[in-house]
């Protein structure tokens, strides 16, 4: 769903974000940036993990290793819950595995759960 300034993005009342950062491995940005492009987002819609958005450093030497992106969540208990969903999912688990096997995309997730402050125009 668009982030409207000032509206609640996930639906149906107040968010968490979770802001995620990923550290690719080396030489796989692109193909990470493949796989949420071309079968990952759908995945996380159909677990109800709602896309806020998806961001690439401009400068070195994050733009050559890096992706962040912002997920909304109804509440930590909702996104742990579809997280385990999500992970579980014999779709992802193929997913995976196929853009896996010259080696794992990435070297360090990192998740972050934060909320708007009361002047943010994302709520």
């Amino acid at each position: 769903m668009p982030a409207p300034s000032g509206k609640t993005i996930a639906p149906g009342g107040p968010s968490v974000f979770e802001i995620r950062t990923y550290t690719a491995a080396e030489g796989k940005l692109a193909a990470l940036h493949a796989r949420f492009r071309d079968h990952t987002l759908a995945l996380f819609r159909k677990h109800g993990m709602t896309s806020v958005g998806y961001f690439k450093p401009q400068d070195a030497p994050l733009e050559q290793n890096t992706l962040i992106y912002i997920l909304a969540h109804p509440s930590r208990e909702a996104a742990a819950k579809n997280w385990h969903a999500f992970q579980t999912d014999p779709e992802w688990q193929k997913v995976k595995g196929a853009s896996e096997t010259q080696g794992a995309l990435t070297t360090k997730i990192e998740s972050v759960f934060a909320d708007p402050t009361d002047y943010s125009p994302m709520k």
